[in-house]
């Protein structure tokens, strides 16, 4: 994307709305979550406070193609719920045509990720992060770069959103339609949407959390086993209430940030990933985290593929016969694992049996009622 035009975007939204994300307090104590009791509280930022009236405007947003410059598409065109907020392509492509270099990722509990997306350690805010899909130019997604005016003439002239801005920021609306209508408070009702995307009633979560044996298969309790044995090695980087080893949330006094390189690719013999996807040493700088990306959650992992960053492996089956137990990809591809994927990638053998135990577990993190619940769908007729 246009990195200069961008920077002024993200200044002017930081500037607005004061956001220090590095600083984020549990703001909207009172909000009414609607979680289990095993399950803390997501963090918030300190100036956006969670409210019923924030999170409903934020829903239309996220459902509205108007956001997009041609009008076909919205931010649910590449996270669509049925699909645990992910589209099924491999990439996707934005108003142009022009494809994204990494998978869509999933949206369900992103409000305990500490990290956004696949490669970028700095990019840890959802009022942030918004900006990209919305305003980025490298590559072009819904193509609002330039066309700010446009986007809140188009919104004005609504007014299923005067009564939803002006609900959801009252103070805002006192201070005139500039401030009402402005990436401040758009970023904002997006994000606050995206932090009610709770997905936390799976058949396991049943089985673990709520004391019903019969909620998982007798193939799924097996697969547990392999999954949380050392055989494999999933649970390491899969672990916690969220299958990821990168989550923050209220009762944490810090964050945990999980980046690894699984061998996916080996295209040198010396660990190299393909240059439109090296992971995150493009932002660090340091040769070691060459094919680093984070740890992707595993909730509703069965429906969320194709798989990886760059969606370049359709199955589950192949993720586990084909990648893991190979000791990675690149190792098929090139002869030998590559010498910088992390130490817990050793490889292992498997039976028909095995896979379909551990699979069986992995549909068993499956939330029908995340997939299909009425909060979270498209609000517009």
């Amino acid at each position: 994307m246009n990195s200069t035009w961008l920077t002024k975007v993200v200044a002017n939204v930081l500037l607005v709305s004061g956001l220090a994300f590095s600083q984020a307090t549990l703001a909207g104590a009172t909000f009414d979550w609607q979680l289990p009791n095993w399950v803390p509280e997501p963090v918030v930022p300190a100036d956006n406070p969670m409210s019923a009236e924030k999170v409903e405007l934020g829903r239309h947003l996220f459902y509205d193609i108007r956001l997009s410059s041609d009008g076909s598409m919205s931010c649910a065109t590449c996270h669509v719920q049925a699909l645990g907020f992910t589209d099924g392509r491999t990439t996707s492509p934005g108003v142009t045509g022009e494809l994204a270099t990494r998978n869509a990722m999933a949206l369900g509990n992103v409000a305990y990720l500490p990290v956004l997306t696949w490669m970028n350690p700095q990019l840890t805010s959802l009022e942030i992060q918004a900006l990209i899909p919305l305003f980025g130019e490298h590559p072009v997604e819904m193509g609002m770069a330039g066309r700010e005016n446009e986007l809140w003439s188009r919104l004005k002239s609504d007014q299923t959103y005067v009564g939803l801005f002006t609900a959801a920021f009252p103070e805002e609306a006192t201070q005139g339609e500039e401030q009402l209508y402005s990436l401040s408070t758009l970023t904002k009702a997006i994000a606050a949407f995206q932090r009610t995307l709770l997905s936390f009633n799976s058949p396991y979560d049943r089985y673990k959390y709520g004391n019903d044996p019969t909620a998982i298969s007798d193939s799924a309790k097996r697969g547990e086993t392999l999954f949380f044995g050392h055989k494999m090695e999933c649970y390491h980087c899969h672990g916690g209430l969220n299958f990821t080893d990168s989550v923050v949330h209220k009762r944490m006094p810090f964050p945990e940030l999980g980046f690894h390189n699984t061998g996916l690719y080996n295209e040198n013999e010396q660990g190299a990933y393909p240059s439109e996807n090296p992971g995150i040493v493009e932002f660090t700088g340091e040769p070691r985290d060459q094919g680093k990306f984070r740890t992707p959650s595993l909730r509703n992992v069965a429906v969320t593929g194709p798989y990886m960053h760059d969606g370049s492996v359709d199955t589950l089956e192949d993720v586990i016969r084909s990648h893991y137990a190979v000791k990675g990809r690149g190792a098929t591809t090139r002869g030998k694992p590559n010498p910088l994927r992390s130490e817990l990638i050793i490889g292992f053998t498997i039976d028909d049996g095995e896979l379909n135990d551990l699979i069986a577990f992995l549909q068993a993190l499956t939330d029908e009622q995340f997939l299909t619940d009425d909060r979270f769908s498209n609000p517009w007729p």
